[in-house]
């Protein structure tokens, strides 16, 4: 584990736990800013600190504000990534100069786990990975959550990866880069919306403990990679594959005649298929985001547990 802190501000209550060895769960923003709309992803993200405080860990949602790395933030900062248009998306290659530029930037699944591990975080919660995208062949369109993936150990909850990606593919680049890929209590691999994506698991675990025990082996083996661990939306949120498959072909459709590239197409894609889907798809990304909470928590949780 990194030295608590380092060149990332901690709140005292995330800076205290983090010298107390108790649990802390780190939480990305660009949930915040770029993920939801206004005021659905402020409530969202007081909710889901609140879950992870319920469950017997302490939340730091990481951004950059003023040109600052953040763990942990206010209810105002909140605010100010949930409201403000300025604040940028920033990814690992974008810290640099938001921090030189004194900019806001809500962090992605990669910029975030770069921050999670320079403040000596071990467990994060997101939504869904970043991955290979649809049409890849021809753009290189790859996520860099996936290179990040590979080279910083910090385990990752999520509900597999995003729905409007290219799975098979995604799976085969973590495989090459030798991230263990966990799915909890199923043998088939999430697809964000839906409980099935057609691919089977990498592997399955039964409980955190079990989760945690392979982070301490992880650790003890040297290996610099994450852990991702898939968790399937509950049953009662899920949008089956059938149906949303659907209208991701569709938003898809669109991002093509809108000629939407780079950092724009996950934000516009999430955004047109909330519209497409007259508010569901909203209402099972934040399902998802609160069923990952609860066990990220978890296993964050037992996993300090076990370091002491």
């Amino acid at each position: 584990m990194s030295t608590p802190g380092g060149p990332i501000r901690l709140t005292e209550e995330v800076a205290t736990a983090l010298a107390e060895g108790r649990p802390v769960v780190a939480l990305e923003s660009t949930i915040i800013s770029h993920g939801m709309p206004y005021p659905d992803n402020v409530a969202m993200a007081l909710e889901v600190e609140g879950i992870v405080r319920e469950n017997g860990a302490v939340p730091a949602t990481i951004a950059v504000l003023h040109g600052v790395p953040r763990a942990g933030l206010t209810a105002e900062d909140l605010e100010l990534l949930a409201s403000d248009p300025t604040v940028g998306k920033v990814s690992v290659r974008d810290l640099p100069l938001a921090i030189a530029q004194e900019a806001h930037g809500a962090t992605t699944v990669a910029a975030t786990m770069r921050l999670a591990a320079l403040a000596g975080i071990d467990v994060f919660v997101t939504g869904g990975l970043g991955g290979v995208h649809q049409g890849a062949s021809e753009s290189f369109d790859i996520s860099a959550d996936l290179t990040e993936l590979a080279a910083t150990p910090v385990t990752v909850v999520c509900a597999g990866v995003k729905s409007i990606l290219d799975i098979g593919l995604t799976l085969e680049v973590l495989e090459t880069n030798g991230v263990p890929v966990m799915v909890m209590g199923s043998y088939d691999f999430p697809a964000f919306y839906s409980r099935e994506s057609g691919f089977s698991a990498p592997s399955r675990v039964e409980s955190a403990d079990e989760v945690a025990t392979a982070m301490a082996a992880a650790r003890r083996l040297g290996l610099s990679s994450g852990l991702v661990v898939a968790n399937p939306i509950p049953v009662e949120d899920e949008i089956p594959a059938a149906e949303i498959d659907a209208v991701i072909a569709r938003a898809l459709n669109d991002l093509d005649e809108r000629g939407i590239s780079g950092k724009d197409v996950t934000p516009y894609l999430l955004g047109r298929i909330v519209e497409l889907t007259d508010g569901a798809s909203l209402t099972a990304n934040i399902a998802l985001v609160r069923h990952n909470a609860r066990l990220g928590s978890a296993i964050a949780v037992a996993h300090a547990a076990a370091d002491r």
